[in-house]
């Protein structure tokens, strides 16, 4: 498994990490956000949205599960399974996981037989009000570069 660790020391600095990272990312990938509540998944997602010239302000979408970004190249498709623990998942989220834009998956421990092998994962961590200990790591050899990338700064 490939691994680093990045302390971002402010929201600004959460949200620059998750620039870099989209622009580093395809149509196709997956990306895997965990961490507790508040920890700073969503400001991550808004980042990523941002960089690729979405200019409103990104939401958790915890009660619709699902938002689709079509403005934005490529696509985004920002997932919160939170409420989907002890559901149904025949709700049709992998037509969007398997599809050729860039899924965001917040909590997906509730929805692990939808993850496919080949993923990125982000674990946010809370250190203090504005740190945050952030983790990438991929067991697939396709997002190497990507996180070898991030060693290099």
């Amino acid at each position: 498994m490939n691994t680093v660790k990045i302390v971002s020391h402010s929201e600004v600095e959460t949200k620059a990490l998750a620039s870099k990272i989209v622009h580093l990312l395809k149509g196709g990938d997956v990306v895997l956000l965990e961490g507790d509540l508040g920890a700073g998944k969503t400001t991550f997602v808004g980042g990523a949205l941002n960089s690729l010239g979405y200019k409103d302000h990104v939401v958790s979408p915890t009660f619709n599960i699902l938002k689709c970004y079509f403005e934005v190249t490529p696509n985004v498709f920002h997932i919160d399974a939170y409420r989907l623990e002890d559901q149904n998942h025949d709700i049709g989220l992998e037509e969007f996981i398997e599809g050729n834009g860039i899924s965001f998956i917040e909590w997906p421990i509730y929805i692990p037989e939808l993850i496919p092998a080949k993923h990125l994962s982000i674990c946010i961590k809370r250190i203090s009000d504005n740190e945050r200990d952030i983790t990438i790591s991929s067991e697939s050899k396709d997002y190497d570069s990507l996180i070898n990338s991030l060693k290099e700064n």
